[in-house]
């Protein structure tokens, strides 16, 4: 028997539960560590209780090698106990459902006629939370700096304000849909269309756990600008599928951003590389299937490595 969890909270909550039950195989998928933007009590707290996942599961994985390597520095879990399947994420990347070829071109003129966007303008897309630990703040500081630099791109967000989700409104983003060519979209269950009409992705969080939507984007041809962070340092290749800058710096951003805007066929050649990476690494039915081999091997009671 297997207990197999990931999210902290539920993570916490089945090590304990699968202990007492004495279900013999427990194992953890570290996905991304809140506790990183936390401060005092609650980062101790936080951090505490994924050494605690550590301590009473039998065996856990990270959906990145940087994260693996950061959850070793950090003291959390021992190296004998962590591991990576494959190139990382958490269940890869449907590439049947992220394929450019399955959004018509009637379909894109008509969310570009929806959002207001010029067909021949260049879009830069946001996938997420809309929250400063994803990076907003210097996002719209970046955008800005393009605009007033002359740029004729348009940024389009996907996804809720924290708020929306019960997160609390955070009045340091008040005011930033006052720049220009800016768009909300809010939540959606097809980023597919979104990605269809970008030329870019950009991702400037200050944590993440592997990234998804990059690996996502990337299977619909899309690069990613993003930040030099453990987790997106797995899921873009810095110079071949995207650029990395350091995080909460957006002048850095705004620099990166102009250099695939004007650069198409550079922006072209990353997409390609981009999409051959996510299909060669990530397809889900490949990593679904190393999961099940591990399954496998953890049940023979193999030694693994």
């Amino acid at each position: 028997m297997i207990a197999h969890s990931t999210t902290p909270k539920a993570g916490l909550l089945t090590a304990i539960a699968a202990l007492l039950a004495g279900v013999p195989i427990r194992i953890h998928t570290f996905t991304g560590q809140p506790w990183v933007g936390m401060k005092g009590l609650m980062r101790h707290l936080a951090r505490r209780s994924d050494w605690l996942i550590g301590k009473l599961n039998t065996r856990c994985y990270a959906d990145s090698d940087s994260q693996k390597r950061f959850l070793i520095e950090q003291g959390i879990i021992p190296p004998h106990k962590l591991f990576v399947i494959g190139a990382g994420s958490l269940a890869g990347v449907d590439m049947e459902r992220f394929n450019p070829e399955r959004i018509s071109s009637q379909e894109r003129d008509e969310l570009n006629s929806k959002l207001g966007i010029p067909h021949d303008a260049p879009v830069i897309l946001f996938v997420g939370r809309i929250a400063p630990d994803k990076g907003v703040r210097e996002l719209f500081a970046a955008f800005d700096e393009l605009k007033a630099a002359g740029s004729a791109a348009h940024l389009v967000l996907v996804g809720p304000f924290d708020s929306e989700r019960g997160g609390g409104e955070d009045h340091s983003l008040r005011g930033i849909d006052r720049v220009p060519d800016t768009h909300f979209a809010g939540y959606t269950e097809r980023p597919e269309a979104y990605m269809a009409i970008a030329d870019i992705l950009c991702l400037p969080s200050y944590r993440e756990g592997f990234g998804t939507v990059v690996i996502e984007a990337a299977a619909m041809g899309v690069p990613t600008v993003g930040t030099d962070i453990y987790g997106l340092s797995d899921a873009v290749v810095n110079g071949e599928t995207g650029i990395l800058v350091p995080p909460r710096d957006s002048s850095a951003l705004a620099a990166a951003l102009a250099i695939l805007l004007k650069q198409e066929a550079r922006r072209t050649e990353m997409g390609l590389a981009a999409k051959e990476r996510a299909k060669k690494n990530f397809e889900a039915g490949r990593v679904n299937r190393m999961v099940v081999e591990e399954y496998l091997r953890l049940l023979d009671g193999r030694q693994l490595r």
